[in-house]
């Protein structure tokens, strides 16, 4: 207003005035002009500033609330410690300047490079030294593979972070960066969110009877007549019947000649168990892993597996189940979504051997960023678990014998100090698996395969009214999960014992039949056979019910001495390892072996072990303990480890 008023007085006088001389008159205008206009300009700019100050003022936020508030738009699992001290230390304020130095150095690289940060980071409203977690996150969905890999290998190693900051990555980052940090050794477990909380149970139901339902709902088709038996068996059984039908059975060149123990002794587990091995081998099948996913299997499993924490066994077929569903790449997404990763990231850092590579397989399975090969059931990588920076030179094969153990089979001798079931996994005292313990960092460079078979029907043999497969049908079906596991790729040497050594053969003398297994033969350089019958065993010269305990018939008469199909494969396969000139190292048991407390039997004598070509060793072992050395530097290890050096040494200078 006193604006207005002045300019209205100084305009009067203008006009009231005694008009002055001409030249006067001129400058006077002049300065009356310039008055006007600078009061008009100084009391504009006034007010103008007044007015942005004042809306400056209205609109001003806490930014202390607006980060409260920026960080309640995530979940967070843990609270960050309020603590002055804590956060605004000198450790603190070291790292922020770390951080924004980094930040200008990418920034600065990327405009020379002309690169994406500069674009979508030079304006983020995030700190400075939050810049690397966004950087990271977009650098994993970058379309350059390598960028990805090495952007989950940062995020793997970082250690320094703010719990929000993994929380961050553990709800933004995609499938592939979610296996990547599941598979790689170092990384935070507080990169994987818990599983999302499951359906409830319907009404008047429990567990047992929805995995009835679940198995009942598959198609009882593309099986063989065994696995149909078993379903039906698991279907309509009661817990206590099966219990008390279950029997057990002798087990041969495996995990300790054990009678196997009876599934009475968890009688509430009982049907569940006999529904989990029905669906490992349903799972098999493409079609029925459709079928138990869109039927709430993923769920209903993730649920038994969590209820059954104090039962490895029921454990490790849940995991066979996932890891045979993750075979088919289009149920990635949904195995993931369920909220398994986070399970397997946890299990793969158990000491426990088994339940670790049960995992490992599953996320190997699921890796398609890293991986081609893909691992079947029974198929188990035990070095390198994790991704690695390490090539991979050569594969080293384990067979075990039949009835035998991926993992036992090849623990450390046992002693009367230490027991197996007692003890944790010290590996520096005792391994329950000499080829991931020893082996693999004595020759990082190699991929240790171990091989399971027929593991899930042995437990059932005995009810089980189909004669049981030959070893020509086991050699088949092995030697194709083989070769999608990529052996053959590499240079490959076999160990094998007992009987395991008889499907090494016939598996050799297969690949050598068929154009497309052409490179397992031509990358095939030795073969190591700890007592392997290969002239036959003294076991089948016991009575016929003796023999009936220990083996099914039809594996009685392969063993025979009097065997054709023995006697050919012996025949057969010395002719072949001598044309494609096979490294052959062969160790032969010179103790009997005490089969419970009535059978003392010497199960490969030293000529039947003897292939005809390659060095044999005899032992002062039994026959269970020719494949399990005392300790690291005894001879039975140091000779096998000596062996693989020297028939891989070109290869893996290489």
């Amino acid at each position: 207003m006193s604006l207005a008023t002045y300019c209205i007085i100084c305009c009067r006088r203008i006009g009231t005035l005694t008009p002055p001389p001409k030249s006067t008159t001129y400058w006077r205008d002049i300065r009356n002009v310039i008055k006007f206009t600078g009061s008009l300009i100084l009391g504009g700019s006034l007010f103008l500033t007044y007015e942005v100050w004042a809306l400056k003022k209205s609109l001003t936020l806490d930014t202390q609330v607006v980060e409260r508030e920026k960080m309640k738009s995530y979940i967070y699992v843990h609270t960050v410690s309020l603590d002055d001290r804590e956060n605004y230390g000198i450790t603190y304020q070291a790292r922020k300047e770390l951080h924004k130095a980094v930040r200008k150095v990418l920034a600065t690289s990327a405009k020379i490079l002309r690169g994406p940060f500069a674009d979508p980071f030079s304006t983020v409203d995030v700190e400075d030294h939050e810049c690397a977690v966004w950087l990271l996150l977009r650098k994993s969905q970058s379309g350059d593979r390598a960028a990805r890999l090495q952007s989950v290998q940062e995020m793997s190693e970082t250690h320094h972070w703010h719990d929000y900051q993994y929380r961050i990555i553990a709800q933004a980052c995609d499938l592939r960066t979610l296996i990547g940090l599941a598979r790689s050794k170092e990384s935070d477990p507080r990169f994987f969110l818990p599983p999302p909380p499951l359906p409830s149970l319907k009404e008047d139901s429990s567990i047992e009877e929805e995995l009835r339902q679940l198995l009942a709902s598959l198609p009882q088709t593309e099986l063989d007549e065994c696995i149909q038996y078993f379903t039906s068996l698991a279907l309509s059984e009661s817990s206590q019947s099966l219990a008390a039908q279950k029997g057990g059975l002798w087990c041969f060149g495996g995990n300790g000649l054990p009678y196997a123990e009876s599934f009475g002794e968890v009688p509430s587990a009982t049907v569940e168990m006999f529904c989990l091995e029905a669906l490992v081998k349903h799972s098999e099948i493409s079609t029925h892993c459709d079928q138990i996913e869109a039927n709430g299997g993923l769920q209903l499993l993730q649920r038994l597996y969590q209820l059954h924490k104090d039962c490895p066994k029921i454990q490790r077929n849940i995991m066979r189940i996932i890891g045979n569903m993750a075979l088919n790449e289009h149920l990635h997404s949904t195995i993931v979504r369920s909220g398994w990763v986070s399970i397997l990231a946890e299990a793969m850092k158990s000491p426990r051997i088994m339940e670790a590579s049960h995992a490992a397989r599953t996320l190997a399975n699921l890796d398609r960023e890293t991986m081609r090969e893909k691992y079947h059931d029974g198929v188990y990588v035990l070095h390198p678990q994790y991704r690695t920076s390490q090539p991979i030179k050569a594969d080293v094969l384990f067979i075990h014998g039949l009835m035998g153990a991926a993992f036992k089979t090849w623990r450390q001798q046992d002693s009367e100090q230490v027991l197996t079931e007692k003890i944790l996994e010290d590996e520096a005292r005792y391994t329950t698996c000499w080829p991931k313990t020893w082996l693999a960092r004595d020759c990082p460079a190699l991929r240790i395969i171990s091989v399971e078979y027929d593991t899930s029907l042995s437990d059932w043999r005995t009810r089980c009214p189909v004669e049981r497969k030959s070893i020509a049908f086991r050699s088949n079906e092995l030697l194709r999960k083989l070769r999608a596991a990529g052996v053959g790729e590499r240079p490959v040497i076999w160990v094998s014992h007992s009987m395991g050594g008889l499907l090494v053969k016939k598996m050799l003398l297969e690949a050598s039949k068929k154009p497309e297994m052409s490179t397992i033969i031509n990358n095939t350089r030795g073969i190591i056979f700890y007592s392997v019958p290969h002239h036959g065993s003294h076991l089948a010269e016991y009575s016929v019910n003796i023999r009936y305990l220990l083996f099914p018939s039809l594996e009685v008469k392969e063993l025979s001495k009097d065997s054709p199909a023995l006697k050919t494969l012996q025949d057969d396969f010395l002719e072949f390892a001598k044309d494609k000139n096979f490294q052959v190292l062969n160790f032969v048991e010179t103790l009997p072996t005490y089969i419970g407390s009535m059978i003392k039997l010497h199960v490969v004598p030293v000529e039947s072990a003897d292939l005809g070509i390659g060095d044999l060793i005899p032992v002062d072992v039994d026959h269970l303990n020719i494949c399990k050395p005392k300790k690291k530097d005894a001879f039975l290890y140091q000779r096998t480890l000596q062996f693989i050096c020297e028939t891989l040494a070109k290869d893996l200078e290489n």
